[in-house]
C-alpha cells in the first residue's frame, strides 16, 4: 500500500504489512487521530528499527523541541547531527521537532515507555499529568530565579531519575530550562491582580492553581496553540519564556509584557532504557559527557538569550539577537513578587503534595529533603 502525504517534508512511502495492519482505519476513526498515526509511523519507518550494538551503527529516533523554539531546535538538531561523530559511538539519528511528527507533550512519557521514539525532549510540567511526581522539580513560585532553580533540579535530579526509571522505562539525559515563565498580555496589566478576570495560557497543574488563585482562569495549551489563541483572543495571556516568545512571534499578538517570573519550565532528555542498555558502559559514558555538555550549554541560553530577548521584546536599543518588537514594559513590584511566593506556599505547595501523596505516600517527604531543603521550604 503506497501512502502520498500532502506536505513538503513528507515523503511517499511503501507500508509494509506490520504498518498496513496499525494503519487500518475504522469509520470511527477521526482524521486527527489518523494524521498523528501516520506522522509516527511515518517517523518509525525513516530508520531501519532494531538495535546493532557496539559492531554496528545505533540509529535513534528523536523527538525534539516544538519547531516554534528555534532556538533550542537548532542547538538540538546540530548537537544530534554531531553526536556520533563528537562521542566515538557509532549510531545514525533521525532527528524532528515534536509538531512535525504529530506529537503532544502530555503524551512525550508514554510514547517514550512504549517505544515509539528512542530519545524525546519533554517538557516536564505538561509530561506530569502522568505523574505529579515529576512536577515537584519546578513548582509555580518556588524557584523564580535561574541560580534558585539549578540548585533546586540538581537536589532532584536522582530521585527524579529513579522514578522516571521505575514507571516510564526511561534515563534522565539533560534537565534544564527555557528560562524565566513571565507573562505576555494582550490587554493592558500594572500588577498580577490585573490578571483576575482573564483567561491565561497555563502548562502545568501547579500553574493551574496559581492563576486561579489570582482570580484568572487557566487555559491549558502547548505552545504551538498560543499564538492563534492570543490572537483570536481565546486567551489573553500567555506564560513562556523571554526568549520562546519573541522566537513565535508572541509579541506580534500582545501588548504589555510583565516579566514577573514564576518558575523556569524545566524540560528534559530522557532516552528509552531499552535503547540505553544496549550501548557498552564506555559507549554509555561518553554519551553522558556530551549530553551534559548540551546541558550545560542550554542552561547558558536560559540565562543569555532570555537578557537580550526581554530587550528586544520591548524595544530597547540593547536589543541585538532577537526580532525587535514595541511591547509595553510592565515594572515588577516588591507586591507582586511577594504575591507569589505567598501563593506557591498557602496554594501550590498544599494542592500539589496531596496529589502528589496520593500516587506516593512519600512523595511530600522526599520533596522536602531535597527541593524544599535547598528552598528553605517546607510542606506540612
Amino acid at each position: 500500500m503506497t501512502l502520498v502525504l500532502g506536505g513538503a517534508n513528507v515523503p511517499s512511502l511503501v507500508l509494509s504489512q506490520p504498518y498496513q495492519n496499525a494503519l487500518t482505519f475504522t469509520p470511527q476513526t477521526n482524521l486527527e487521530n489518523a494524521m498523528s498515526r501516520l506522522f509516527l509511523s511515518v517517523a518509525a519507518l525513516s530508520i531501519v528499527t532494531g538495535l546493532g550494538g557496539a559492531s554496528a551503527q545505533t540509529p535513534l529516533r528523536i523527538a525534539g523541541n516544538f519547531s516554534q523554539n528555534t532556538k533550542q531546535v537548532d542547538i538540538e538538531r546540530a548537537f544530534f547531527e554531531d553526536l556520533g561523530a563528537e562521542s566515538g559511538v557509532d549510531l545514525s539519528v533521525n532527528y524532528n521537532p515534536m509538531d512535525v511528527v504529530g506529537v503532544k507533550a502530555p503524551d512525550a512519557l508514554r510514547m517514550l515507555r512504549g517505544g515509539s521514539f528512542d530519545v524525546m525532549s519533554v517538557q516536564i510540567g505538561m509530561a506530569s499529568r502522568d505523574d505529579p511526581f515529576f512536577e515537584g522539580l519546578d513548582l509555580i513560585g518556588v524557584s523564580t530565579d535561574m541560580e534558585a532553580l539549578h540548585e533546586a533540579v540538581d537536589a532532584y535530579r536522582e530521585v527524579f531519575d529513579t522514578r522516571l526509571q521505575e514507571k516510564f522505562n526511561a534515563k534522565v539525559l539533560t534537565l534544564w530550562p527555557f528560562g524565566p515563565q513571565v507573562f505576555y498580555c494582550n490587554t493592558p496589566i500594572e500588577t498580577v491582580d490585573d490578571l483576575q478576570g482573564l483567561k491565561v495560557r497555563s502548562f502545568t497543574p501547579s500553574m493551574s492553581a496559581m492563576l486561579e488563585h489570582f482570580g484568572a482562569t487557566p487555559v491549558t495549551l502547548q505552545f504551538s496553540e498560543v499564538y492563534p489563541a492570543l490572537q483570536r483572543g481565546v486567551v489573553s495571556c500567555g506564560v513562556t519564556s523571554p526568549t520562546s516568545g519573541n522566537t513565535g512571534n508572541w509579541p506580534e499578538v500582545t501588548t504589555h509584557f510583565l516579566p514577573l517570573s514564576v518558575s523556569g519550565s524545566v524540560q528534559g532528555h530522557f532516552i528509552n532504557l531499552d535503547t540505553w542498555n544496549e550501548f557498552t558502559p564506555e559507549e554509555q559514558a561518553a554519551l553522558e559527557t556530551e549530553f551534559q555538555a548540551l546541558e550545560d550549554q542550554l542552561w547558558e541560553l536560559a540565562v543569555t538569550s532570555n537578557e537580550d530577548a526581554i530587550a528586544c521584546n520591548t524595544g530597547d536599543g540593547s536589543c541585538s539577537d532577537h526580532t525587535k518588537f514595541d511591547m509595553t514594559m510592565v515594572e515588577i513590584s516588591p507586591a507582586d513578587q511577594e504575591k507569589v511566593k505567598e501563593a506557591a506556599e498557602s496554594v501550590v505547595l498544599p494542592i500539589w503534595s496531596e496529589t502528589c501523596d496520593a500516587v506516593d505516600p512519600e512523595c511530600s517527604a522526599t520533596w522536602n529533603e531535597t527541593v524544599g531543603s535547598v528552598a528553605g521550604l517546607t510542606i506540612e
